[in-house]
């Protein structure tokens, strides 16, 4: 068991689950994934804080003091980390049909949801006499949402015919996030706590998620320069970015315009950089 009063702490300042002592200790009241830490030292990947102490319940690692910086700069070097992370852990694994059946299982019933909801909403805006200026740009695009839609489903259903027995297997930090992200001597990753083995796009498709507003394809070039993923991976991972979001109904008019401008600008660079791939095709959009 960890004895906290042997750090002799001055000063406490508390975020969330962590506790900085001193601007020398973070204690973590979350189990990180003690095994893939251990495995990425094998790996040469030391992009975390030095781990100190740790027992079931707490982790204490060194304070790093992050540098400020543009984050869009900062995306671009975690972009890096990521790829790097990726390479120094791939392996090979045998598989059966039955994982990339359930990819598809997944997705397809997914894409369905999606159908619904969005078919569900425009019944009902369409139902009304006057429109709230959301509700009219959702009007408006809902072509590019249906389209949207149908490349998923078709891109899904060739999908099996592309993927080979061996699944590219890496350590997916899971929970990709700005925030979890540390400049400094060098580069930092926190919050190791949802890391598994997976395929690499999963960790590409949380965070392009929760960066909407930057351009996904060209961080998505950055991290090919580093490591390119295999043809089923690319095609698995633009079919997921292709799906329109679910709307937050719990904020207000301005931030909902705001929500559906950036989903549909997402929307529409897939198409455009699709038309400048030499192998993929895209469906002509119906007039």
């Amino acid at each position: 068991m960890i004895k906290l009063g042997k750090y002799n702490p001055r000063k406490v300042v508390r975020k969330g689950k962590v506790s900085i002592i001193d601007e020398k200790y973070v204690i973590k009241e979350e189990k990180e994934n003690n095994e893939i830490l251990d495995y990425l030292k094998t790996r040469n990947f030391h992009y975390f804080p030095n781990i100190i102490e740790r027992d079931e319940n707490l982790l204490v690692s060194e304070y790093i003091e992050n540098i400020e910086y543009p984050d869009e700069q900062k995306l671009y070097d975690l972009i890096d980390l990521t790829s790097l992370l990726h390479s120094k852990t791939t392996y090979f694994k045998e598989t059966d049909e039955s994982k990339f059946n359930q990819i598809y299982e997944d997705i397809s019933n997914n894409i369905l949801f999606l159908r619904s909801y969005y078919s569900d909403k425009i019944t009902l805006i369409e139902a009304k006499t006057v429109y709230s200026p959301s509700e009219y740009l959702l009007l408006r695009n809902y072509n590019k949402i249906l389209f949207s839609l149908d490349y998923a489903q078709n891109e899904l259903d060739n999908f099996l015919n592309s993927t080979d027995k061996k699944m590219r297997i890496v350590v997916v930090h899971n929970n990709l996030d700005l925030n979890h992200y540390i400049k400094n001597d060098k580069d930092y990753l926190l919050s190791w706590s949802k890391a598994k083995f997976d395929m690499p796009i999963f960790d590409l498709y949380k965070l392009f998620k929760r960066n909407k507003t930057f351009n996904y394809i060209d961080l998505l070039n950055r991290y090919e320069n580093n490591y390119p993923l295999l043809e089923y991976e690319k095609k698995l991972l633009l079919i997921m970015l292709c799906l329109p979001d679910i709307l937050n109904n719990n904020i207000s008019e301005v931030l909902k315009v705001k929500e559906i401008k950036q989903m549909i600008i997402n929307l529409d660079i897939l198409p455009n950089y699709l038309q400048n791939e030499p192998n993929n095709q895209i469906p002509k959009k119906e007039t």
